[in-house]
């Protein structure tokens, strides 16, 4: 590989991973508590609330109908109105973060629902809050398969940044090893470039999820 193609995949590289991190550290910001809100305004949840659930539902699973690279073109006068832009990597953030967020809810509330019901019970018959509730008890039980559900997120955000940089080779300039993969290995016909950015994405993955893996397995109390 050549000094210039070996910066070039640096640089796509640092910015897939930048996407990937950012949007995800935003998905779980927003997307633990709406997973919270769904779980305890579901029925029999400890703070019951039939139009909460069904409404907050129901966007989330607006959204998540969204094919991304649908939801990446609707966005961009939105992404204009915050970045100042369309195109770059931090544009490019904007949709992933928006997509990530409802799809990472879910997966939060399917965890959370997975937290004994008499514990949680036990814990009100006590005299608890909601939010001790919450801290002392959902969150802490179901923090496993939260992480597990995060480090999918993860995964599905470096596919989803290598569409937003395959768009970008054309409208977007999302940048990223999608941007790289296009321009230089599709539209130049480097299949080399090609299959060095498919082998930079599978140990990108691999690595997330081997250290996802161990995280987990360290705050497993079942293990």
């Amino acid at each position: 590989m050549s000094p210039v193609m070996l910066d070039l995949l640096f640089n796509a590289v640092q910015e897939t991973l930048l996407m990937t991190a950012v949007s995800g550290l935003f998905s779980l910001i927003a997307g633990l508590p709406l997973g919270l809100i769904l779980v305890m305004s579901s029925p029999g949840g400890i703070a019951e609330n039939h139009w909460v659930n069904r409404s907050l539902g129901l966007v989330i699973n607006g959204f998540r109908s969204l094919p991304f690279i649908i939801l990446l073109v609707a966005l961009i006068p939105v992404t204009r109105f915050l970045v100042g832009t369309s195109l770059g990597t931090w544009a490019a953030i904007v949709p992933l973060s928006i997509t990530a967020t409802p799809y990472f809810a879910r997966v939060a509330e399917v965890s959370l629902r997975d937290v004994d019901r008499g514990l949680i019970d036990a814990v009100r018959a006590m005299g608890a809050s909601k939010l001790r509730i919450v801290w002392d008890v959902l969150i802490p039980e179901a923090l496993p398969g939260i992480l597990s559900g995060f480090v999918v997120t993860l995964v599905a955000l470096i596919g989803a940044s290598a569409m937003a940089g395959a768009i970008g080779a054309g409208a977007i300039g999302a940048g990223g090893l999608g941007d790289l993969a296009i321009r230089y290995g599709y539209q130049r016909f480097e299949t080399v470039v090609m299959v060095e950015v498919i082998v930079v994405l599978i140990v990108i993955v691999c690595g997330i999820q081997w250290l996802g893996d161990r995280i987990v397995a360290r705050v497993d109390k079942r293990h």
